[in-house]
């Protein structure tokens, strides 16, 4: 009896799990894309990008927000987690943009995604989370990794833009928490998108007025393009969460990297160095672990769940 309950969750379970993995990919491509189109985009300043990309996005969550007949409410329990998963949120889109520009597309994608390294450092304070030895060791070899994409050696001329882009990763990794935690105290997703478009928004306003550039129809196609595939990434991750847990789908994430370097070398006739490809299979590699090693508990848990259910 024990055993056929056992058998008959599996299947439901495996198939979510691949409806999931379905999603994080396509997000994965959609978000890879949208680095591609902000790179197309040109010549334009990175703050430009950044209100264009984001004024897009604002529509889309303010529509979200329209036909689920939800009321735009802040509470002041999170009223402060809003505020700053706004600004580091907006501070590491605008440094991965220029990142985007100033580096190879692979290496661009790559610093940012070491955000779930930062999300489990900032969690510690902010959520009081304590990281076991895995994920401590797992965070320390990542950001060795990384020194083989910034290469902090003298001559290197993209040492500095590469440690904007590692701080894109920081932001995105710090507002994924303040995230967490105004999640907990029951702050929406389409409030928390509107209150960080509208701020990034509101942030980038001023540079554009002062330093408005000229936009051909292309160089507007490409930000629209970078929009339209950040919205489809969003809502397919959303989705893909739905499906099955971050410990089940995380390291699929990682799939934009090879997408973008795909991109750079069909288009951009870009190819990695050797130093950074070292620096990817390590930053993977270590994010693989842990997944191998969340997916392992988790089935764990599962069985025993179903047997005391038995």
């Amino acid at each position: 009896m024990t055993m056929k309950r056992y058998w008959s969750f599996r299947p439901q379970m495996i198939k979510d799990q691949s409806k999931g993995i379905i999603c994080i990919i396509i997000a994965a491509a959609g978000f890879s894309l949208m680095t591609l189109f902000v790179r197309l985009a040109g010549d334009i300043p990175t703050m430009q990008k950044a209100f264009f990309r984001n004024a897009f996005a604002l529509v889309i969550a303010v529509a979200t927000l329209i036909i689920k007949k939800e009321k735009f409410r802040i509470e002041k329990d999170y009223g402060a987690d809003v505020f700053f998963r706004c600004l580091f949120g907006t501070t590491g889109l605008i440094a991965n943009f220029y990142a985007i520009d100033s580096l190879a597309l692979a290496d661009a994608n790559m610093l940012n995604k070491l955000s779930p390294f930062f999300a489990i450092l900032i969690s510690v304070p902010l959520l009081k989370e304590k990281p076991d030895k895995t994920d401590i060791a797992a965070t320390v070899i990542a950001f060795t990794g990384a020194l083989f994409i910034i290469r902090p050696v003298p001559g290197n001329m993209e040492f500095i833009p590469s440690l904007i882009g590692l701080y894109g990763g920081f932001g995105a990794g710090t507002a994924y928490v303040f995230v967490r935690r105004a999640g907990k105290k029951g702050a929406s997703t389409p409030v928390i998108v509107i209150c960080f478009s509208l701020f990034s928004c509101l942030l980038s306003l001023p540079f554009i007025l002062f330093n408005y550039v000229h936009m051909s129809p292309k160089q507007l196609g490409c930000l629209v393009l970078a929009g339209l595939s950040a919205a489809a990434a969003q809502f397919a991750i959303t989705n893909a969460y739905k499906f099955a847990p971050a410990s089940k789908l995380s390291v699929f994430d990682y799939l934009q990297v090879i997408f973008a370097a795909f991109w750079a070398m069909l288009i951009f006739k870009e190819t990695p160095t050797v130093m950074s490809i070292i620096g990817y299979i390590i930053i993977i590699g270590v994010a693989f672990i842990r997944w191998k090693k969340a997916q392992r508990g988790g089935h764990d848990a599962n069985h025993r769940k179903v047997l005391k259910e038995g």
